[in-house]
């Protein structure tokens, strides 16, 4: 009877229910109050006044004078999809104190509900101007982003500290920048002075979109030297120490300007400056731009060199790479990746060409002007190539879809890469250009290779610091310039394939195989060292860091398969204290064999052992030549 009754008031409940309409009501459709960029000029000249004295707290306060067009709403834009980063990363969240102001009256502002990045206010009239005061405070810890000062340096990105009027090409806007630097600091960028004031510096007046393209370093402990063909090496340092370079080491980056001048035949900017950071405080980065490049490496660059423990292209390989940007990237730059303001979302398409040419270049001008040696750039492609042959991800992703990357994950760390994919246009990128190499010299008997191509598409109009834009038919004519081919179907297939196995053509076919031994090679050490960790991707398929933890589990791996997860903490192997020898010595001990290498795994708040059936032993990738004499690959990288 109970549940009868139950059955007969769940009826009636439902029925009761059912007797109430839902509402359903309509969205408010967006209404975008955002003026349009147009390419007209802008009525004036911006002020931007940015004190960076704060050191301590990392606070760089921000005056900036903006004139006004008319009285009425008015909109001004924080840079939101940002050059370089491919995606809309601008660090608004840390601008803070922002007051505007008319004539000595305080404005009130607001913000766009839709695009956060612009702000509103109503300019009164008679208003010539308006004045703004703001603060950028910057990074006290990595968890907030990058750490861009620190008591003896600093990387100071206009981006960061300006805003900026929406409705016109901000190339059209002409800005004055003048910044005081903490005393007795030494500062540069691509931006020249025009007035020095004490520890107060102005620069050249520009437009905004080379400003935000200009930035600077500053720091206690400065050095630079001159590389020939208007380019400078702008060093800053945690230590004096770190700040000494031999006369071999300056050669080896005057033969970097020169071999790239050599392969692209014109020069794309009226001076360059590599702006170079050694620091273990500072964050590290590689930030392409047309006049220069922001370089943030470890503070053993120039005192590491030769140790056998440094062997490799490694922080070497950042400059070439970004140098290299100033023709592919920043001149020469998809038509969908142009935009007219930083409001514009960017399109990605071609990232396989912006930045996968540009990291094909970097490590062939690496061997070219001898920061790295031949063989320690072929260690170095030979461990990329393992990474993607090695990456099931390729079986369900293209690499075309790739190029969405930025924007889906804005470099996140991910769980799962090789099941997941991540910025694989730069490194399947290099694949794809090695073997347009390759075919190229084989269609022409040796007789042209991917030189050819790079002076005929990136070296035309020597001494324009502007932008070329080119789209993907634009890439295949210009190669097809160079040999005719079936260049649209052999890129097409590259850019959609789904496939086991990474297109290691331009190796094969260029006299090198890939092929695994018992022994890293120095660069692979080198990468181990500078990670921190120990990399058994392809012996068991796991990566252990800091504390035992393990940083990455391949998928479909043999430690896939035991059950081991990211962020779980390695305790003891084969019933010993768990270290980074006995988990080798269990792997080669295992070679051969059919007993499984025993794991105690601490899995969140749980202890559980595991087995990992792993006995191929130890493997770590390298190239093996395949035939006398120099092939292809050895003439590429040979100085020009």
């Amino acid at each position: 009877m109970r549940i009868v009754l139950s059955a007969i008031a769940a009826l009636l409940a439902t029925s009761a229910i059912a007797a109430v309409p839902n509402s359903k009501p309509q969205p408010l459709p967006f209404e975008n109050t955002i003026p349009a960029a147009r390419d007209i000029a802008f009525p004036g000249t911006i002020q931007l006044k940015v004190d960076a004295t704060d050191i301590t707290r990392g606070i760089f306060k921000v005056q900036e004078t903006i004139p006004v067009a008319a009285a009425g709403p008015m909109t001004l834009l924080f840079p939101k999809w940002l050059p370089g980063n491919h995606s809309p990363t601008g660090q608004l969240e840390k601008l803070v104190g922002l007051v505007i102001r008319a004539g000595g009256r305080e404005l009130l502002w607001k913000r766009d509900q839709v695009d956060v990045y612009a702000i509103t206010v109503d300019v009164p009239a008679g208003a010539k101007a308006l004045d703004v005061q703001f603060a950028f405070a910057s990074a006290t810890n990595a968890n907030q982003g990058r750490i861009v000062v620190t008591t003896d340096m600093m990387s100071l990105q206009p981006n960061s500290v300006s805003l900026y009027p929406a409705g016109y090409f901000t190339r059209n806007i002409p800005i004055e920048t003048r910044v005081t630097w903490p005393a007795g600091w030494k500062a540069a960028g691509a931006l020249r002075p025009t007035a020095t004031n004490g520890d107060i510096i102005t620069y050249e007046t520009t437009d905004y979109e080379t400003l935000v393209d200009s930035p600077f370093i500053a720091g206690r402990y400065f050095q630079k030297w001159d590389l020939g063909h208007d380019v400078t090496l702008d060093v800053v340092a945690d230590a004096p120490r770190f700040l000494v370079a031999s006369a071999a080491q300056i050669d080896a980056h005057k033969r970097l300007v020169d071999q790239a001048v050599k392969l692209f035949g014109a020069r794309h900017f009226d001076h360059y400056d590599f702006l170079v950071s050694l620091s273990e405080t500072m964050g590290g980065i590689g930030l392409e731009h047309h006049r220069s490049s922001e370089d943030g490496v470890t503070t053993d660059y120039f005192t590491d060199w030769d140790t056998k423990t440094s062997k490799g292209p490694g922080r070497r390989n950042l400059l070439p790479h970004e140098f290299t940007h100033s023709w592919d990237g920043k001149y020469r730059r998809g038509a969908d990746l142009f935009t007219a303001d930083y409001s514009v979302p960017m399109r990605d398409s071609l990232l396989w060409v912006y930045e996968g040419q540009t990291q094909f270049w970097g490590y062939v001008l690496g061997a070219r002007s001898g920061l790295a040696t031949k063989q320690e750039t072929l260690d170095s492609l030979a461990a990329i190539a393992a990474s993607l042959d090695n990456r099931p991800a390729r079986q369900w992703r293209s690499l075309d879809d790739t190029t969405n990357d930025p924007v889906i994950s804005r470099r996140a760390p991910k769980g799962w890469v090789s099941y997941q994919r991540s910025e694989d246009y730069y490194n399947e990128g290099l694949l794809i250009w090695m073997e347009a190499d390759a075919i190229i010299r084989r269609e022409t008997k040796g007789s042209k290779g991917l030189d050819d191509f790079a002076k005929a598409f990136f070296g035309v109009n020597d001494g324009d610091w502007g932008t070329l834009t080119y789209t993907f038919d634009d890439v295949v004519k210009t190669l097809d310039s160079v040999v005719p081919y079936d260049w649209s179907g052999f890129l097409q297939k590259r850019l959609t394939e789904k496939s086991t196995g990474a297109p290691l053509n331009g190796f094969t076919m260029s006299g090198y195989r890939l092929v695994y031994t018992d022994t890293p090679t120095l660069a692979f050490a080198d990468g181990m060292k500078a990670g921190k960790v120990l990399n058994l991707s392809y012996s068991g398929g796991l990566v252990v860091g800091k504390d035992a933890k393990v940083e990455q589990v391949a998928w479909d791996s043999a430690a896939f398969a035991a059950g081991l997860t990211v962020g779980d903490q390695l305790i003891a192997v084969n019933e010993l204290p768990y270290s980074d020898d006995f988990l080798k010595a269990a792997i080669i001990a295992a070679k051969g064999g059919k007993v499984p290498i025993r794991l105690m795994v601490k899995t969140g708040d749980r202890v559980h052992g595991i087995d990992m059936a792993w006995n191929e032993g130890l493997r770590f990738p390298r190239f093996e030549k395949t035939g006398k004499g120099d092939g292809a690959l050895d003439r590429l990288l040979m100085p020009q």
